[in-house]
């Protein structure tokens, strides 16, 4: 069994944060495990407050999975303050961790702020160059390229200005009326795109969560980037397709949508 590790924030209403991160590395067959940077009040509608974990607490929770059952891949999300950060990096740096995926998360799907202003540089400076991917939404990556994106050709320049400063691999994700179905890989200097089909569906609650945790769950398993990108695509493809309705704003998925159980 393959090990793969989520440190974000839970999600109340279970379908972005943690909670998606964990049924979707489950559903990747892998064994998900979970250090908690903050507890959030949310639902679909919205995000009404935040309660951060203490550095010195999430460093405990890091430590107590590495030195018991250390993790294939590594997934990060929400991490909303710049000490918090520096907690993961260190620890991660410290247990040579592999397989580091980030999503940098800075607003959620209903449009709340998750990242305070001076957690951003944070982020860039000590968790962007120990990534083996980012991927950055259309909104995040003009954050972290300090460029306007309004076509395919604003996603290149972008992503090749993320992973030439950081010194990491870029999926800047479509959406955003923005080649909406179509993801950009930037690596090595060379743009590789991943296509797909837009599915109408408006409930996308946690949709970034769950793409940035399959990839991570691909590559605990031994799959190269390029294979662990298309299937996190393909997976998250049938994530949508289930039209799983629940909520009053924008919906979470069905992550489970394959999971074929006598006790389903």
């Amino acid at each position: 069994m393959n090990t793969a590790l989520t440190i974000a924030g839970s999600d109340s209403s279970g379908g972005a944060g943690i909670q998606a991160d964990i049924k979707t590395m489950t559903a990747n067959g892998v064994f998900a495990m979970s250090a908690i940077t903050a507890l959030t009040a949310q639902n679909t509608t919205g995000v009404t407050d935040i309660f951060e974990t203490t550095p010195h607490f999430l460093a405990e929770q890091l430590d107590a999975v590495f030195t018991d059952i250390f993790p294939d891949a590594v997934k990060i999300g929400m991490v909303s303050s710049a000490a918090l950060i520096e907690t993961i990096a260190e620890r991660l740096r410290f247990y040579e961790a592999k397989h580091i995926v980030v999503d940098p998360v800075m607003v959620a799907t209903s449009g709340s702020k998750l990242l305070r202003d001076d957690a951003i540089a944070a982020l860039t400076e000590k968790l962007l160059p120990m990534a083996e991917v980012v991927t950055p939404n259309i909104p995040e990556a003009e954050i972290l390229s300090g460029l306007t994106i309004t076509d395919a050709a604003g996603m290149e320049a972008a992503a090749q200005k993320i992973s030439e400063a950081y010194g990491c691999a870029v999926l800047c994700k479509g959406g955003h009326k923005v080649n909406d179905a179509d993801d950009l890989l930037w690596r090595d200097g060379k743009a590789q795109w991943f296509h797909g089909e837009r599915i109408a569906n408006p409930n996308t609650h946690g949709t970034g969560c769950t793409l940035s945790s399959a990839i991570a769950s691909n590559l605990a398993k031994g799959y190269d980037l390029t294979a662990s990108v298309e299937r996190a695509k393909a997976y998250i493809s049938g994530c949508l397709s289930a039209m799983l309705d629940l909520g009053h704003g924008s919906g979470p998925m069905n992550h489970m949508f394959e999971l074929k159980s006598r006790f389903i």
